[in-house]
C-alpha cells in the first residue's frame, strides 16, 4: 500500500531490499512523488517465469479484486503487514 493508499505490484527475490529501495526513490518509477507505506500481500514458489505472468495477472485486477486478493487465504504474510 502506497502513501496516496494506491496498491503496487511488483516481483523480487528480496522482499526487505526491494521495500527499502522503493522508500529511497530507487527503482521502479511508480514511487516518484508517493511512499510505498506497508506490503499487504505477498506469494512465493514461483520461478521468475511464473512470476511475472502472476504479476500481469494480478495488475489486470480492479482494485476490489486485489483487496480481495490481500484477504484471502492465499496470501502468505497472513494478516501481518511488514512495514520498513
Amino acid at each position: 500500500m502506497c502513501s496516496d493508499d494506491s496498491l503496487y505490484t511488483g516481483i523480487t527475490t528480496n522482499i526487505i531490499r526491494r521495500f527499502e529501495q522503493h522508500t529511497v526513490q530507487q527503482g521502479a518509477k511508480y514511487f516518484r512523488g508517493r511512499q510505498p507505506k506497508r506490503l499487504v500481500y505477498m506469494e512465493s514458489e514461483h520461478s521468475r517465469s511464473s512470476a511475472s505472468q502472476r504479476e500481469i495477472a494480478i495488475k489486470k485486477l480492479t482494485r476490489l479484486q486485489k483487496l480481495q486478493l490481500i484477504a484471502s487465504g492465499s496470501n502468505q504474510l497472513e494478516g501481518k503487514y511488514l512495514t520498513l
